[in-house]
């Protein structure tokens, strides 16, 4: 078996490669080729935690995979990773694992594969400025995959943690060159945006939906649950809104299902699925004064598909370590 961490996976994947398979992926999903189980949740309540199992098979590319991944705030206080994981890569025809390999550096580039290819349908074509709310792992993968498909000038950012936000400014001017201030507020990055990524753990909304300009691209990954959002009523009610999968959002999402339950949208206000873009069977952004908003809980054939694209580069460049079990 081939071991891979995350510093392999580093010197392994790029984000174009990455979007490339992933697109590839949620082509197949329009076909309905690819099986791709909803996730399994289990809570472990009395240490605040829960384990999430994520399986998926795509038969085009014959990768078979399951992710495993932990959700434990209280690790902070400990020192250790919040959210562990690992993936598991499946040879389909014999059952024989392949690799294991990091989850958390695999989860982080195919998410942002994900929003950028979203972002490509959905964003204004001139922009002037991105807005992150949030500064953790997640939001340097983000800002990086949208740049991918649009250009930008400025970069604002803002985190509950104010050294966070600094850092990430830092990181931003030094490795891409941007220009990157660091907001005052939610409000006020969200104000700003022409696109905005919104990659928080928060449970309560984080900034005010009257604040975006007509024509903002939205794009929304933090997951908390059916019970807990990052995005308000009015944010979801202003946009055309297009998710990962619907039945990923709809059992998990309380972005959306909040809103639903209030009464201010139905589950139409939804407007498609990726797979629907990436095949052109829906429309993305239909003129240059609307708010889009991806909203993404995770779906496991994008972890597949990248997981495979590792292993296949693993091979070519001798990057791992192989191990008997």
């Amino acid at each position: 078996m081939l071991l891979l961490s995350a510093s392999d996976l580093k010197r392994l994947l790029l984000m174009r490669d990455v979007m490339k398979v992933v697109e590839e992926a949620f082509l197949e999903l329009a076909d309905a080729g690819p099986k791709s189980p909803k996730r399994t949740i289990v809570e472990i309540p009395e240490y605040n935690g829960s384990v999430l199992f994520m399986p998926a098979y795509l038969q085009r590319s014959k990768s078979l995979s399951l992710k495993v991944v932990g959700v434990y705030p209280g690790n902070i206080k400990r020192g250790l990773e919040t959210t562990p994981s690992i993936l598991c890569l499946i040879d389909p025809e014999t059952g024989i694992p392949l690799t294991v390999m990091d989850g958390k550096y695999i989860t982080a580039m195919r998410t942002a594969a994900m929003t950028a290819i979203a972002a490509e349908h959905l964003a204004r074509r001139n922009v002037e400025s991105i807005g992150v709310i949030g500064a953790g792992v997640q939001a340097e993968y983000q800002l990086k995959g949208i740049l991918e498909v649009r250009g930008a000038k400025r970069v604002y950012v803002y985190d509950v943690l104010v050294e966070r936000s600094q850092r990430f400014a830092e990181k931003v001017r030094e490795e891409l060159g941007l220009m990157v201030q660091v907001g005052e507020s939610a409000n006020d990055v969200a104000s700003k945006a022409d696109i905005l990524i919104v990659a928080t753990t928060s449970k309560q909304p984080v900034f005010d939906g009257r604040v975006l300009a007509k024509g903002v691209h939205v794009a929304s990954i933090g997951w908390v649950g059916a019970d807990g959002r990052e995005l308000d009523t009015t944010t979801v009610k202003r946009s055309k809104v297009v998710v990962d999968t619907k039945e990923g959002v709809l059992s998990e999402s309380g972005d959306i299902l909040i809103p639903i339950r209030e009464g201010a949208i139905t589950v139409d206000h939804i407007w498609c699925e990726l797979k629907d873009l990436v095949s052109n069977r829906k429309k993305g952004r239909e003129s240059e004064e609307e708010i889009t908003l991806w909203k993404s809980v995770g779906v496991g054939v994008a972890d597949a598909a990248a997981a495979k694209l590792a292993y296949q580069k693993a091979q070519e460049k001798q990057i791992g370590l192989w191990v008997e079990i």
